[in-house]
Parts: structure tokens; sequence; C-alpha cells
């Protein structure tokens, strides 16, 4: 029963880490993008323009590597919780 608990609980941990990670990547990213292009408007470049730069970058932030990475937040932390389980039962 104990190890069914550490499992639920581990995970609903690691979910909001994930939650919490992904956010402020995103914000991160998105912040980038604004600052790339107010330091280097195009031409003729409105609001709509800027918006419409913004979000291509952000869709290409969704299928990207970062993404994916932080993905990780699910299998390492198990890992690390695994080997040490292990290691203090054979010692």
């Amino acid at each position: 029963m104990g190890l069914i608990r550490l499992i639920v609980l581990g995970f609903i941990g690691l979910s909001v880490i994930y939650f919490a990670i992904s956010i402020f990547s995103r914000s991160i990213r998105r912040e980038k993008l604004e600052k790339e292009w107010d330091a280097n408007p195009p031409e003729g470049g409105d609001a709509a323009a800027r918006d419409v730069y913004i979000k291509e970058g952000m869709a290409e932030y969704e299928g990207g590597f970062r993404k994916k990475m932080i993905m990780l937040v699910y299998v390492i932390p198990p890992i690390f919780v695994a080997v040490i389980l292990y290691l203090t039962n054979t010692q």
C-alpha cells in the first residue's frame, strides 16, 4: 500500500513540477520572441504582423526539442528513487 501511495503522490508532485516548468519555459520563449521583434522589426510591421510572428514562433516551440526535454521530469526522478530503493534494500 505504501508503494502505491508513493507512486500516486509522486506522479501528482511531478505533474505540478512539469506544469510549472512548462509555463515558465513558454513565458521565457514568448518574451524572447517579443524582444527579437522589438529589436529588429521589419518595415511595415504592425501589431498584427507581430502577433503572427509570435504565434508562429510559439508553434515552432511546441514541436521543438526543449518541450520534449521537459518531459524528462517524469523519467529522471523515478529512476533516482528506484536506484535509491534498490541500493537501500540490497545492503
